[in-house]
């Protein structure tokens, strides 16, 4: 495995993590556990947005790897 397909299957996996702290953050009654789903899924966006910045540079450096 390449070091950007595990970057790409990284990121993947952020966004899964980020989907299920926005389900856990509606699902719950707990104001205290909301916030503290929602706060963890906007962190969990930002950390999204780095690693995606980086599958841009790898693709840039190294355009065999587009769309992959």
């Amino acid at each position: 495995m390449t070091v950007a397909s595990q970057v790409k299957t990284t990121v993947a996996s952020l966004k899964s993590a980020q989907a299920s702290l926005e389900a856990f953050a509606l699902s719950t009654q707990n104001q205290e556990a909301k916030t503290l789903f929602t706060d963890a899924a906007a962190q969990t966006q930002q950390i999204v947005n780095q690693v995606e910045s980086r599958v841009q540079q790898l693709e840039n450096e190294e355009p065999q790897y587009k769309g992959f």
